[in-house]
């Protein structure tokens, strides 16, 4: 089954990528490597949820504000290569706006995470990840994540 496969399976569709709000580009190529520019759950009709966890925003709707994130890093990647040339996921970094005392992070970025194995599969869709707490994102929203990923070319 192809990751296209799966997403329809998921019954999502991959957005295009948004255009950058800053002096940057939503992708690099670096030998076989594809480094994805940062991503929230920003949609073209709707921003990302803004809030920080652990205050006015649950665990479980920013764990789902990462998997909206994940999915347009997806967009980026399809963009850039195509998923099916994706021969494996490298790294995955997520940014958890966070009370000072908030301490599940990985829980947030796990929603990423989970939907990255689904659409690849474990072989393909494992990766190396830092879940990381920051005090404010862009446009005030609750997760941001990047990805890095080994695409054929």
């Amino acid at each position: 089954m192809t990751p296209r496969d799966r997403l329809a399976e998921l019954g999502l569709e991959l957005p295009a990528p948004p255009p950058p709000k800053g002096a940057y580009i939503p992708y690099r190529w670096c030998g076989d490597q594809l480094w994805v520019s940062g991503a929230t759950a920003r949609r073209p009709d709707a921003p990302s949820l803004r809030g920080v966890v652990g205050a006015d925003v649950t665990v479980g709707d920013a764990a789902e504000q990462a998997r909206l994130a994940a999915l347009n890093l997806l967009g980026a990647v399809e963009a850039a290569a195509g998923l099916g040339a994706v021969r494996g996921l490298v790294h995955l970094r997520g940014y958890v706006r966070g009370t000072t005392d908030f301490d599940a992070h990985p829980v947030v970025v796990d929603g990423a995470s989970e939907l990255l194995i689904e659409v690849f599969g474990a072989d393909r869709g494992a990766h190396a990840r830092t879940a990381i707490g920051v005090a404010s994102l862009p446009g005030g929203a609750c997760v941001e994540l990047e990805l890095v990923a080994a695409v054929d070319r």
